[in-house]
């Protein structure tokens, strides 16, 4: 092999598969082929799972890759010798001194020969070689290229978590409307207006917050796709001759910048607490004070059967009911209900992380108490990422309603195996449970936890 066809193949090794350029910012997958960065990343743009090699089709186990540094400094080379047979064409030559324009003015974005750098107009500029310089401006598009991937994945990750929240809130106000009906047979037939006008209020709420829940979906969408298209646009400007892209990388970066700003806020969605006319007063006529006096505080409240941690709910894995590690205050009752109504509150106005209800056992030791879940009805507030967290167990199931600000009534119907929680402020109610019999005593049972 000549000269010549030596220097082909070797440049062909430090070209791109996919692009079919010099590589920018290659690395090296596990089947042992090499792509740039953004091509790869591209091709994978769908998460396509398994990740396969765009050329063999070889499986990839791995996320993500160090840069290949000796690859990306031989594509460098190679593309600066490039450029300097293009610099060697009559059109790259200085007319007045019949020299080459090997230089660049980093002010006027210019190309320059050795003395016209010289001249009283360029003099005081900064100037560099044309290689050079371009190899360093390539540079800062990679740069942008990785903050606006490292942004695309993260729209990805929220745009399904709005995606799954959307069944979930649509499940969710079919229950509440089924509740709300209950609730309302159960008091007098005058208030039948009153329930009509609070079920329409809650399905047109419903639909407003679904739709908003849609619309931030639209705009994650919509962002994620400028977000790629600006990727795209860098990913073809690092192609650009030397001259173009030293002289317009500058607008591309500013819409970069304009597109990374506008950056969606996830939705929280949350139903009106609507008060239900007359329930207090008709829940107070079964009221029960000091249910709660055994009291004791503990560093471990297990909610399990098996001693397992029990999760919120499928949107939010990883909320963990197990308090461990913090100082809980805990508080039960000394004698179980066995039939009859039963009306208590709770005050929860200092505390962001609590649960209350009732159940069936607790176990008490020096440093650990247990609830059998087997029959346990419980309402649990959780902090989470400065938004509150409002769940129910058995089975596990989110309330998408506003987070009560001060006292929590709860109603225990044993005869009827009924159990339920109202916000006392609001005059409102947060959740019912509607077993069919109760075959246990049941307890009531809270645990605030220190902040």
């Amino acid at each position: 092999m000549d000269s010549k066809g030596f220097m082909q193949a070797f440049q062909n090794e430090l070209t791109c598969s996919v692009c079919m350029n010099y590589f920018i910012d290659p690395v090296t997958i596990d089947c042992g082929h090499s792509f740039c960065r953004p091509c790869l990343y591209l091709c994978w743009e769908e998460d396509q799972t398994p990740k396969s090699c765009p050329e063999c089709r070889g499986l990839s186990e791995k996320p993500d890759f160090q840069t290949n540094i000796v690859l990306k400094r031989l594509a460098s080379l190679a593309r600066q010798d490039t450029a300097k047979q293009t610099n060697s064409l009559e059109a790259q030559i200085c007319l007045t001194h019949k020299e080459a324009k090997g230089l660049f003015c980093e002010v006027d974005k210019t190309l320059l020969c050795g003395p016209c750098s010289e001249s009283p107009e360029h003099a005081a500029h900064s100037h560099s070689p044309i290689q050079w310089a371009a190899e360093e401006y390539r540079e800062k598009p990679l740069k942008r290229m990785g903050s606006l991937w490292k942004m695309t994945q993260e729209m990805q990750n929220h745009l399904n978590l709005e995606t799954h929240k959307t069944p979930s809130l649509q499940n969710y106000a079919a229950i509440r409307k089924v509740m709300i009906k209950v609730q309302y047979q159960r008091i007098h037939l005058f208030l039948q207006e009153q329930e009509q006008l609070h079920l329409e209020a809650l399905e047109e709420e419903a639909k407003e917050t679904l739709q908003q829940l849609r619309e931030s979906e639209f705009r994650m969408t919509q962002q994620k796709e400028s977000l790629k298209e600006m990727y795209r646009e860098l990913t073809e400007m690092c192609h650009k001759p030397d001259l173009e892209l030293l002289q317009n990388l500058g607008n591309v970066l500013e819409r970069t910048d304009l597109v990374q700003m506008q950056k969606p806020q996830p939705v929280n969605p949350e139903l009106t607490s609507w008060p239900v006319t007359g329930i207090l007063d008709m829940l107070n006529s079964f009221r029960v004070d000091n249910v709660l006096s055994q009291k004791t505080t503990i560093h471990n409240v297990s909610l399990s059967e098996d001693d397992t941690t029990m999760i919120y709910g499928d949107d939010h894995h990883g909320v963990s009911r197990e308090l461990q590690g913090a100082e809980s205050f805990v508080a039960w009752g000394a004698v179980a209900f066995t039939s009859g109504r039963h009306y208590w509150e709770v005050d929860v106005t200092h505390s962001s992380n609590w649960i209350l209800g009732v159940c069936k056992d607790i176990l008490t030791s020096n440093t650990v108490i247990s609830i059998d879940s087997e029959e346990a009805f419980l309402l649990s507030s959780m902090k989470v990422n400065n938004h509150y967290i409002l769940s129910t167990n058995s089975p596990p199931l989110i309330q998408y309603v506003q987070r009560p600000l001060g006292g929590i009534g709860v109603f225990l119907d044993y005869d009827n195996g009924i159990v339920s929680f109202y916000d006392v402020c609001r005059g409102s109610l947060i959740y019912t449970f509607f077993p069919s019999f109760f075959s246990s005593p049941l307890k009531p049972f809270l645990c605030l936890r220190s902040p």
